[in-house]
């Protein structure tokens, strides 16, 4: 008898300590998931942040002391699957200074690593680490991003007040298709800082002063068409400037009286200032046009003529602190010797000798530059504004001017982060810079126009009964992303070719495929009768699954990557890829036919994807329609 009672009690001791044992295992599991999915969404740590600080705890247990003081490994996306999801070098990087084996290191490492919860480990090659995410833990993040309006993206913990001088037409021209890279890029850039947490300024310094204004003036009052201002401002404005400067070609006489029409102006004549004020005037009607339909607008408006009375005092100063001298008549500032010959902005080898390129501040005749203004603007920008970074969106074929007005700045004692963030050209089919047949240059209001115009016979022969108002909303939407994700899918040093056929693909790296792959995912939920509720939980099986959702979690990682180098282009591909894995997901894994836990799976899937390419998109300032 005692026997037998023994035997139960040993018997539900025993379960007892194996569910005890369990529900602490089971219970440790939730509790660790719940952490990853409260602090995920609230502090926004991507996979490869929680991977490297248990890379860093095992290499410290490794290494002790030996480990160098501020050492953070590297963790990095895997370029392959197959070895999988993400990879670190740590140590082969440390083996050497450790004086040992890399591999056996790595032994080591993941011996102290342990079993972990996000990841499996293995080593391959001479000492790499590859981590394999399990699919739990996918579904974890994945779980905290449905529930997180940043989409898993944190805000940076250093915001700064960023200046960001962009696009910069010229008053009484139109602008061209060589606004279009400044435009775009400098725009997105300013989206992408503000949602980082950054305090963006963007100044549109716009060229309002200089000598081709006393040629406009002098048209102005001897040949201008006033009707013809009336219809298109700024069409009839480079119609005067392109006539009076044929004739100062033909008529020598002409020039200067142009000239003292300037001199006038510049001196504060009534009459110049009030056409150089309706100049200014009318021509931003025209570039708020375009702007408008761009869906791009600017704090600060200030041009040239904002720093006028700033430029004489500026150059007295140089003089003053021997920073310029005088040279042939004009005022100049040479190089410091602060830097080696071959990265002096301020020197040239010619004929194998360093032969001095000055940066000219004042002309013999007393006239100020491009230079001048320049630096002044930068006072104002740093002071004013308090800016910690200044980004200078311009073409890279003025590198060498930025980096002498930057050089100047440093030897005048002004320290900041300033910033040329160069481009290369848009070229035509034949490789050379895009003009139309007979040889000019690109009206950009061209361009938007003629992109939207074909867009819209997209838009009738995919889709003929959809409203006509729809249509021409969802026209624009396509014509103006086209332009855009062509120019921020390129690497910005890079030059491309304009071609309307690509731009406006429904496949490849587009933006209507892009807007084409968030209309299908929308149109899975207008097929369910009852309103698509997300998920408490999600469970991912299948491999198009899985990918979906590693593609899904990598947006935290990518957005904040593209300031690093002011590359846009990054979440561009990654777009890209994402709609590539959503359209394997949708053709292997049944949605609406699924059942259970499943279809609830895969509609959150579903619904994240299309979170995720608006998202992305707007940062692009590109709009998403609803159909297409």
């Amino acid at each position: 008898m005692w026997n037998i009672l023994l035997f139960y009690h040993i018997k539900n001791t025993y379960i007892s300590i194996i569910k005890t044992r369990l529900y602490a295992r089971v219970s440790a599991i939730l509790f660790d998931k719940s952490v990853i999915n409260v602090y995920n969404c609230r502090r926004h740590m991507t996979i490869p942040q929680i991977l490297t600080k248990q890379l860093s705890a095992a290499l410290s247990t490794v290494l002790g002391d030996a480990l160098p003081e501020g050492f953070i490994p590297a963790v990095t996306p895997s370029q392959d699957l197959r070895f999988g999801d993400y990879q670190s070098n740590a140590a082969m990087m440390l083996a050497k200074q450790v004086r040992t084996n890399p591999r056996a290191l790595a032994t080591q490492v993941l011996e102290a690593f342990g079993e972990s919860e996000a990841a499996t480990l293995e080593i391959a090659g001479p000492g790499f680490i590859n981590f394999r995410i399990r699919p739990e833990f996918f579904a974890s993040m994945t779980e905290a991003m449905m529930n997180d309006e940043r989409l898993g993206v944190a805000l940076t913990e250093q915001p700064k007040t960023l200046v960001i001088d962009f696009s910069a037409p010229n008053v009484a021209k139109p602008m061209h298709v060589g606004h279009i890279r400044s435009t775009i890029i400098g725009d997105t850039l300013g989206r992408l800082a503000r949602f980082l947490g950054h305090t963006v300024i963007t100044d549109n310094h716009i060229g309002d002063w200089g000598t081709q204004f006393g040629m406009i003036l002098w048209g102005w009052k001897n040949i201008l068409n006033q009707e013809e201002l009336a219809k298109d401002p700024i069409e009839a404005l480079l119609a005067v400037y392109k006539e009076v400067n044929t004739r100062c070609k033909e008529d020598a006489s002409l020039l200067p009286v142009s000239k003292a029409e300037l001199v006038k102006l510049q001196s504060g004549d009534e009459e110049n200032l009030s056409i150089w004020k309706r100049c200014i005037e009318v021509t931003k009607i025209g570039l708020e046009k375009i702007y408008s339909q761009l869906d791009i607008s600017f704090d600060y408006w200030l041009g040239e003529s904002a720093y006028n009375d700033a430029l004489a005092p500026l150059v007295e100063d140089l003089i003053a602190k021997g920073i310029a001298r005088e040279s042939d008549g004009a005022i100049c500032v040479f190089s410091d010797g602060f830097h080696k010959p071959q990265n002096d902005p301020f020197l040239v080898q010619k004929d194998g000798e360093w032969v001095p390129v000055p940066a000219i501040i004042r002309k013999a005749d007393g006239g100020f530059l491009y230079a001048t203004t320049d630096l002044a603007t930068l006072d104002y920008r740093t002071t004013h504004f308090n800016a910690d970074s200044i980004w200078y969106v311009v073409g890279a074929p003025q590198e060498k001017h930025f980096k002498q007005i930057f050089d100047i700045e440093r030897m005048r004692g002004v320290s900041g982060d300033f910033r040329h963030v160069a481009f290369g050209s848009i070229l035509g089919k034949d490789r050379r810079p895009f003009k139309t047949r007979s040889g000019d240059t690109v009206s950009l209001q061209d361009v938007i126009d003629e992109a939207v115009t074909r867009a819209a016979k997209v838009i009738e022969e995919k889709s003929p009964d959809m409203p006509e108002d729809e249509k021409a909303a969802v026209s624009q939407a396509v014509g103006i992303g086209a332009i855009k994700f062509a120019e921020l899918s390129q690497n910005r040093m890079s030059d491309y070719i304009f071609d309307w056929d690509k731009m406006l693909a429904l496949t490849g790296d587009t933006a209507p495929y892009l807007q084409n792959s968030y209309v299908r995912v929308r149109s899975i939920f207008r097929k369910i009768d009852t309103q698509f509720v997300k998920p408490q939980s999600l469970t991912l099986t299948e491999d198009a699954e899985i990918h979906l959702a590693r593609m899904l979690v990598r947006y935290g990682e990518v957005v904040p990557s593209t300031l690093d180098d002011c590359r846009p282009n990054l979440l561009a591909s990654y777009l890209y890829d994402l709609a590539r894995a959503f359209h394997s997901f949708y053709e292997a894994c049944p949605v609406l036919k699924s059942e259970g836990a499943t279809r609830e799976t895969r509609l959150a899937l579903c619904d994240l994807t299309a979170s995720v390419l608006k998202h992305g998109m707007c940062l692009f300032g590109i709009t998403m329609p609803e159909r297409m």
